[in-house]
Order: structure tokens, then C-alpha cells, then sequence
């Protein structure tokens, strides 16, 4: 059976690099933000993703670049409570 795309998951390969390009430019400074790239990252990332599921793919990132940061507190960030993680 052919593999569809590249990797066989490009996707999703391209929906979490979204992701966690928006996390971590959301981590500069406020005046070193490029805010009409980061919104267009994040309609990229909205329009890639099943509906609903951008906040997590956002938390999920954001756990990944802070590994000793409190994931429950992440998730609470965005909207996620127990269970939907």
C-alpha cells in the first residue's frame, strides 16, 4: 500500500511543527513578535487540524519546549481539564 504524502503522516508532521513554531514565538519579547506571521501560522495550524483540536496540539507543544513546567497547568491554560489531554 503507497504511502500517502512524504512520511505517510505528513499532517500530522505539519500540524505539530505549526504548533510549536506559534509556542515558542509566542516566548519573545512582545515587540520581537512577527504578530501577522504568528497569525497566519495559526490559521495554518487551524485549518490543518480537527475541529476542536488546536488548543491541544498548542498545549502538547508547549509541554514539549517546557518539559519541567506543570503539564496540568498547561492544559488548564488552554481550555483543557482532566481527561481531554
Amino acid at each position: 500500500m503507497p504511502r500517502k504524502g512524504i512520511t505517510g503522516h505528513d499532517e500530522w508532521v505539519v500540524t505539530e511543527a505549526l504548533a510549536t513554531a506559534l509556542i515558542a514565538l509566542e516566548q519573545l519579547p512582545p515587540k520581537h513578535q512577527p504578530a501577522a506571521h504568528m497569525d497566519d501560522v495559526r490559521k495554518l495550524l487551524t485549518a490543518g487540524c480537527q475541529s476542536g483540536t488546536v488548543n491541544l496540539h498548542l498545549a502538547q507543544a508547549k509541554c514539549r519546549l517546557f518539559p519541567c513546567a506543570d503539564r496540568e497547568a498547561i492544559y488548564r491554560e488552554y481550555g483543557l481539564e482532566d481527561g481531554q489531554a
